[in-house]
């Protein structure tokens, strides 16, 4: 693939998303309007990969499994390599609608924000309601669905992303949204559909035991960072 002719990558974090996979590709249409489709196979044991890229997506394969966020830095950062303007994110289990793409990609162009998020609040259950409130409530944050990554990105996003500081973030959901906040970035919202996943289950509501993992560790992640300090805007563009 030459990358000179594209100017935004679709980042798909996968695993074991075989069932899903080419019909995301296909409907993201790589190719159009200057779009390329990577996928980030995270060590996945089934056919995501092979059939990822009989769809048409540039694919990663990694070697051992570093979670979906680990999975998509290492798309901004192949963004960052090749010189893309612009990522969009989004998942690999088929909840994401790839015809929204179009209308978060016009907003990020109207609006001037550095990230746009695809929302849809009303697939919240009522712990999930609960759960957000409790994190704005810790960070101060303003979104509303913190857990969407349906997301587009700029280049001065992208290269914060994909910088060390951001790696060790477990969780990219509200971790992404307190970075990018620190560093005085803008975020605006905009209501999408989205769909029922086609497989498998959440990767942070698959137990209760996970969902109290995640709760743990975000809370803790949100006292530490919560109350930082914002930077002025630009300094992430120290990051290489």
């Amino acid at each position: 693939m030459s990358e000179a002719r594209f100017r935004a990558l679709v980042v798909i974090p996968a695993y074991n998303e075989a069932r899903a996979i080419a019909d995301i590709v296909q409907r993201c249409e790589p190719g159009r309007d200057g779009r390329a489709v990577l996928v980030v196979s995270d060590a996945s044991t089934d056919d995501t990969a092979v059939l990822a890229r009989e769809a048409g997506a540039c694919v990663l394969e990694l070697s051992q499994q570093i979670g979906a966020w680990g999975a998509t830095q290492t798309g901004f950062r192949y963004a960052m390599r090749h010189g893309f303007g612009q990522v969009i994110s989004m998942d690999g289990d088929g909840q994401h609608d790839p015809a929204c793409i179009p209308t978060l990609q016009t907003l990020h162009a109207d609006s001037g924000a550095d990230v746009v998020i695809g929302t849809f609040a009303e697939r919240l259950s009522p712990a999930k309601r609960l759960a957000w409130r409790w994190f704005r409530a810790l960070t101060g944050l303003k979104v509303e669905d913190l857990t969407s990554g349906l997301r587009v990105y700029n280049r001065r996003a992208i290269r914060l992303l994909a910088s060390a500081e951001a790696t060790m973030l477990d969780y990219q959901d509200v971790g992404v949204l307190l970075l990018l906040r620190r560093y005085g970035l803008s975020v605006h919202e905009v209501p999408v559909t989205m769909h029922p996943r086609r497989d498998g289950k959440s990767r942070v509501f698959s137990s209760w035991l996970t969902v109290a993992r995640y709760m743990a560790h975000t809370t803790v992640l949100s006292l530490a960072r919560g109350g930082a300090t914002p930077r002025r805007r630009g300094a992430q563009d120290t990051h290489a």
